[in-house]
């Protein structure tokens, strides 16, 4: 398909899990209801961002996938035809935890899982304590709609694992994010970051020639300002919709997928990759001898 209608679902969450399944649920149906053929959810959607502290208690949060809540996704799925973009906390076994992207498919199916690569640690992120790094590799799924990728939150930052997903056929790659500000950060500081944060994930449009979505959470837990902004970069990195820093937001954006082969003709930067010479980017650095 060459358009295809994207959903944004930007939500506070509360501690009670079901209460927010139950709000996604009705989010995605919005979204479906507005013309929504793909729908993204936000980052760990079913609770409360909890690796601001190391809590064992907080394993108790997760989940098998397949599993109850992608049961639950995948009925409304079926039901409303949509393609739904699900985040959760996966057990896959005991003390064996991920940070995992579903992908359920219009017609209900079960189509496999991205576990996110790159795990952050720091003040008020403490995802190492909860996280193994993923390791199924990079992932592209085949939906009725398009062919998409999904990365996860500090996913954003390298430029890599944007790159390796788009040469796999991804033609949009969808940003499941939880990212904030620190309560006590001054305004300069916050515009900076998110700007940085934007940026980025733009940039990997450009390099790549696709479609970027990053859907990020609002509302504030625990010392942390989790900064919306949402948005949606064509191709070329413009940026075609963002959403609010503070409002809960179900926006449906139609994309234009014939824009990659436009941009990708016009600014070739993958016909001039010189593949031969990247061998270097396997190390940690590069130090002098």
């Amino acid at each position: 398909m060459s358009k295809v209608k994207v959903g944004i679902v930007q939500t506070s969450c509360v501690a009670d899990k079901q209460q927010n399944l139950d709000k996604a649920i009705v989010k995605v149906r919005e979204a479906a209801a507005k013309g929504a053929q793909i729908v993204c959810l936000q980052e760990l959607f079913t609770s409360l961002y909890f690796c601001d502290v190391e809590d064992y208690d907080n394993f108790k949060l997760a989940e098998a996938i397949p599993g109850p809540s992608t049961e639950a996704i995948s009925a409304v799925a079926a039901e409303l035809n949509v393609v739904v973009i699900a985040s959760l906390f996966e057990k896959r076994a005991q003390g064996v935890y991920h940070n995992t992207t579903a992908v359920i498919d219009a017609d209900g199916t079960y189509l496999g899982k991205y576990r996110k690569m790159h795990i952050p640690d720091d003040p008020g992120f403490y995802e190492k304590f909860y996280f193994t790094p993923g390791d199924l590799g990079y992932k592209t799924f085949n939906t009725k709609y398009a062919k998409i990728g999904v990365l996860i939150c500090w996913d954003q930052w390298y430029p890599e694992a944007a790159r390796i997903t788009s040469l796999m056929g991804a033609e949009i790659l969808f940003y499941p994010t939880a990212i904030g500000w620190a309560s006590t950060q001054d305004e300069a500081t916050n515009t900076e970051q998110y700007n940085a944060w934007q940026t980025i994930q733009r940039s990997h449009s450009v390099s790549n020639g696709v479609h970027v979505v990053s859907v990020n959470r609002v509302g504030e837990e625990a010392g942390l300002k989790f900064w919306g902004g949402s948005f949606v970069s064509n191709p070329f990195g413009s940026v075609l919709y963002q959403a609010s820093h503070h409002d809960e937001e179900v926006t449906v954006h139609e994309l234009d997928l014939d824009k990659s082969d436009y941009y990708r003709s016009h600014w070739p930067f993958l016909r001039d990759r010189r593949i031969e010479t990247y061998q270097p980017i396997t190390k940690r650095l590069i130090d002098e001898d």
